[in-house]
């Protein structure tokens, strides 16, 4: 009375070796993901860890938060900017996310 909702289960046949394609689609997906994910993200990492390093003061900054300043002391871990007239604020290193031109702050 089933039979007719519930279909047989039969043996599946013998595949054929598929293993060289399946190990082939993975190398192709890992070089894909590499080229696409992987590199450009070393990338933009290695060129903020130069933009980190090369910090100095009286450089202009903005940080990841938008905060924009001048920086007056340069430590290891964290720096000192300068936001307004003598208001000054630490932050660390890793939280400037790009230096500016001298001078733009005035244009401000």
């Amino acid at each position: 009375m089933f039979d007719f909702f519930i279909n047989d289960a039969w043996a599946q046949g013998a595949g054929q070796g598929g293993g060289g394609s399946f190990l082939f689609m993975m190398v192709l997906f890992f070089v894909i993901f590499y080229f696409f994910l992987i590199r450009p993200q070393m990338k933009q990492a290695k060129e903020h860890k130069a933009l980190v390093s090369g910090l100095t003061k009286g450089d202009e900054v903005v940080t990841n938060g938008g905060v924009l300043g001048k920086i007056n002391q340069v430590g290891d871990n964290f720096i000192v900017l300068e936001i307004a007239k003598e208001t000054e604020v630490k932050v660390q290193k890793q939280a400037v996310s790009a230096v500016l031109p001298k001078g733009t702050l005035k244009t401000l």
